[in-house]
């Protein structure tokens, strides 16, 4: 079985981004994050309302985190300290060498490369330091520039179940993308 240990927190660099661990100071920004109908779109969830609300969010991540459980990130630009989205891995598989992709960014963001920047550096990490054997990723099957992101990182598609997942009274179709480690490129 793998074993994760997260503390020290890892801090993360690519070549315009910063990772580190959320704070409360975050919470404006996840409000902004979790709380924007377009952001949250494609995300079955229900929208964050209030600070409270945030810092919520900010505790369950950072509780997982200290149980060693799943990682997620605040990710800002090199040279700002301003969170500008959350990626990391959730619903991780310990016996099965085998965790779960999420991110989102806010939307003045979109379109700069940032995810596909992103995404790659936390795969690096995944395979190389925490030594997961696969990692998949669950998508509202519309959400095309998702799709995207994952194919530009050598994500393959595994699944399309039609109509599978009932939220805010619709059916939705959930596509899953995975990557082995053999098959990852920096």
């Amino acid at each position: 079985m793998l074993l994760l240990n997260f503390s020290p927190f890892p801090i993360l660099k690519s070549e315009r981004l910063h990772f580190r661990k959320l704070t409360d100071h975050d919470a404006p920004e996840i409000l902004e994050l979790r709380g924007n109908p377009e952001t949250m779109k494609f995300i079955p969830r229900p929208l964050v309302t209030d600070i409270e609300g945030a810092l919520a969010h900010i505790k369950m991540i950072n509780d997982k985190i200290d149980e060693n459980l799943d990682i997620n990130w605040a990710v800002t630009e090199k040279g700002s300290d301003k969170c500008i989205g959350i990626m990391g891995f959730y619903r991780t598989q310990p016996e099965h060498y085998r965790t779960e992709l999420g991110y989102m960014i806010h939307t003045e963001y979109w379109g700069k490369g940032y995810v596909t920047e992103a995404v790659n550096t936390l795969l690096d990490f995944a395979f190389n330091t925490l030594n997961f054997h696969s990692i998949e990723a669950v998508i509202d099957s519309r959400h095309t520039a998702s799709e995207r992101v994952l194919q530009k990182n050598g994500f393959e598609k595994e699944a399309h179940f039609k109509e599978n997942f009932y939220y805010n009274n619709e059916f939705t179709d959930t596509v899953i993308y995975s990557l082995l480690k053999r098959n990852f490129r920096i």
